[in-house]
């Protein structure tokens, strides 16, 4: 298949590079100027759209991606699938998906799951919304760069599926956290806490499998430092666009509002940016000792 690739950064790239390895014919656009192997350069975003079959684009937030679509919407053949795989705001989707209809195209917002290493893997999880004709044009693609695909109805609510996980995740590993530091002002032993916590009705994703206190439970990032696997402030960026939407759509999130708070303290005025979004265990450990 003939696929543009726009958006070559520590996501986008790995993508990129695995369905080039797959045996696609891919032209990649990115303002850094990166290569990427197997991916043929393009000098801008609009000539790594022209006649492709799909468009990917991977962009940082709403804002870029609106540009982009305006720069290569005009240039996509009617009938090519615009597949934004970006983690943007529900407008930016809705609006961007609107405007490829009108120009013939299909559109689908495909915001993944997986960080990084699901990327480099091939193992990421998208979530999609948009037509479903679309989506079955896109879903050999999504079988080389990720492990799952859920259709999630019509346009923006890929993005939905995307901040409502990450709100109930990001709230849960702050509770996570401050349960710890509470364990251990009580005098819990930490492994006797995951022992009771990961086989009782407190268990979670937070703590079964990415366990913020090291040397407990599987090996995650707490065992390195807390070098990112998600990091905070990507966190921060995935909580504030699920306010952002709990906003326009007049929901009542106050967990959702609480998390975000926190996060914005950790990494604004705290130590969080660049670290994982786990890091917050340390953080409560802290409070209370001077």
């Amino acid at each position: 298949m003939k696929i543009g690739f726009i958006g070559l950064g520590n996501m986008g790239a790995p993508m990129a590079a695995n369905l080039a390895t797959a045996g696609h014919a891919v032209t990649g656009y990115d303002t850094a100027g990166v290569s990427v192997d197997g991916v043929t350069p393009a000098a801008s975003a609009a000539e790594a759209a022209r006649g492709a079959e799909v468009v990917v684009t991977m962009l940082p937030n709403g804002d870029i991606l609106r540009q982009v679509a305006a720069e290569i919407v005009p240039a996509m053949a009617p009938g090519a699938v615009f597949l934004d795989c970006s983690t943007v705001d529900v407008e930016s989707a809705r609006a961007v998906a609107e405007e490829a209809r009108a120009a013939g195209l299909s559109a689908l917002d495909a915001p993944v799951s997986g960080g990084v290493g699901g990327a480099e893997a091939g193992t990421l999880t998208f979530m999609v919304g948009g037509d479903a004709a679309g989506f079955e044009k896109a879903r050999s693609l999504f079988d080389v760069m990720g492990r799952k695909a859920v259709h999630c109805g019509p346009s923006g609510n890929g993005q939905a599926a995307k901040i409502c996980n990450n709100m109930i995740l990001g709230a849960t590993m702050v509770v996570t956290c401050e349960a710890f530091a509470l364990a251990d002002k009580l005098g819990l032993d930490r492994q006797a806490m995951f022992d009771v916590v990961s086989t009782s009705s407190g268990s979670s994703w937070s703590m079964n499998t990415y366990c913020p206190a090291p040397g407990v439970g599987p090996t995650s990032p707490a065992d390195n430092d807390y070098t990112p696997g998600f990091a905070a402030d990507l966190m921060l960026k995935d909580l504030r666009l699920a306010m952002q939407a709990a906003e326009a759509a007049d929901a009542d999130t106050p967990m959702g509002a609480a998390a975000m708070r926190l996060y914005e303290a950790f990494v604004e005025r705290e130590d969080g940016a660049g670290r994982d979004f786990s890091a917050m265990l340390p953080r409560f450990e802290r409070r209370g000792h001077g």
